[in-house]
């Protein structure tokens, strides 16, 4: 989710991962990211959407599809990761033992847990902190 030019995605498809799904808002992201997969001749192992995060949340959660791994990185400090991850929850979108990483600005202040997901370790790497969450019951 926030794909941007899905290099996170594109490097998980590399290394193995079965499918990845790109979420970004902006056209010019979703062309970045349809070229790159052309690139990489990954393209059949994955689907772009452009348009509002909650909206494709939303539409991959009516189309009962679940997934293990959830990348989000949504523009600093506007409080998005509170909100992507309830979302996320509410829209049962995710496994049992899932993974979810948000990456934010150390300053951007975060939940230790939503429901059944919760704050599980931190990387900190100069002002950017990557957040490892873990959905369990």
């Amino acid at each position: 989710m926030f794909a941007g030019t899905g290099n996170l995605g594109i490097e998980a498809l590399s290394r193995g991962a079965d499918s990845a799904v790109f979420i970004d808002r902006s056209q010019e992201c979703f062309s970045i990211i349809n070229e790159n997969l052309r690139h990489t001749k990954l393209e059949d192992k994955a689907s772009v959407m452009v348009g509002d995060v909650f909206a494709c949340l939303k539409r991959l959660s009516s189309q009962g599809r679940k997934f293990d791994i959830v990348f989000l990185d949504p523009p600093y400090n506007k409080n998005l990761i509170e909100e992507t991850l309830t979302f996320i929850v509410q829209n049962d979108i995710i496994r049992d033992n899932s993974i979810i990483i948000a990456e934010r600005d150390i300053d951007d202040i975060i939940p230790q847990s939503i429901e059944a997901i919760k704050l599980a370790r931190e990387e900190r790497y100069g002002d950017t902190v990557l957040s490892f969450y873990r959905h369990g019951h």
